[in-house]
């Protein structure tokens, strides 16, 4: 018999959004109930520097998280590493089915589950799929040192990896199906004078080879954009960098989705279509996409929520 679990404020994620609601929701004496999903912390657990938290010039994405875990935990939130793995929001209480089997139910939920790496898609990227080709640099980029590697994309993800890469590789080729970068100006500058990056621009994945036994990356096959023409790299990682998709599995037929797969909240606040059910941080952000924001949202949401529960009693 599975156990249940009762709770007025249900918060599923654990980055700045979901531990940030933690703490105000906790300070509001609601309760809360934290379950930390698939990956504690979320996607700062994969950053190394953080130079755009404030208070601190730089602050590594792992140590940022293990404090907010803390500071959540201390002012009264229940945090419970557990995966939620179905959400009924069609009856009150509303109920969560877990991984452990554990049932939790909740007069309020605000969910916090982020977002996580896209794919190209592409059958030989997963194929290679942790032999050679990774959306991590920071858990992966160790493993290539001395050698040369290709970082797919042109955002801020893809800046910052291949700026991170050059701790490790002997040289790193940016790809890019453009000629011009989608990141903030101070990534561009780094990554523009950095002697072991190289850009190619208006070229595009095609394709990734190596060998089968065992697995592993010899190189991969660009193709230029206007000409079609194909191109062989030598490296020996790869890594896709071409942003992030809200994990919004959860309430995808549930709740209001725009910009594809993003949860909608009204104007100004953390409210979605059902009345009780909240949306913070990357979840419903597809404009800013900063922890700040994200931490600012999940602040939103608890208050949303706590106006929400006292509107009720």
């Amino acid at each position: 018999m599975s156990d249940t679990r009762h709770t007025k404020v249900l918060i599923i994620g654990s980055g700045p959004a979901g531990y940030t609601a933690g703490v105000y929701a906790a300070r509001a004496m609601l309760e809360p109930l934290l379950v930390q999903g698939i990956e504690p912390g979320g996607q700062l657990t994969t950053t190394t520097e953080v130079e755009n938290w404030p208070g601190d010039s730089e602050v590594q994405g792992p140590d940022l998280m293990i404090r907010m875990e803390a500071h959540a935990r201390a002012m009264g939130c229940d945090i419970v590493g557990d995966i939620i793995t179905s959400l009924d929001l069609s009856k009150r209480p509303f109920t969560a089915q877990s991984d452990s089997g554990t049932v939790y139910t909740a007069d309020a939920v605000i969910m916090c589950t982020g977002a996580r790496a896209k794919w190209l898609g592409l059958p030989t990227e997963e194929k290679f799929k942790g032999f050679g080709v990774s959306a991590c640099a920071t858990c992966d980029g160790f493993f290539y040192c001395g050698m040369e590697i290709a970082v797919i994309g042109g955002g801020n993800t893809a800046v910052e990896e291949a700026l991170f890469l050059t701790n490790f590789a002997s040289k790193v080729t940016l790809i890019h199906r453009r000629d011009e970068l989608r990141c903030e100006k101070i990534l561009e500058h780094r990554l523009l004078k950095n002697p072991k990056i190289e850009t190619l621009w208006f070229h595009e994945l095609e394709e990734v080879y190596g060998t089968d036994s065992p697995l592993g990356v010899e190189g991969i096959k660009v193709k230029h954009t206007k000409t079609g023409e194909i191109t062989d790299l030598p490296v020996k990682g790869v890594f896709i960098a071409i942003g992030h998709a809200p994990a919004s599995e959860l309430v995808k037929d549930q709740l209001d989705l725009h910009s594809g797969g993003y949860v909608a909240v009204d104007a100004g606040s953390t409210r979605t279509a059902i009345p009780g059910v909240f949306a913070a941080g990357d979840l419903t952000d597809h404009t800013y996409r900063q922890a700040v924001t994200s931490a600012g949202m999940g602040c939103m949401a608890a208050l949303d929520a706590e106006k929400f529960l006292a509107e009720q009693e």
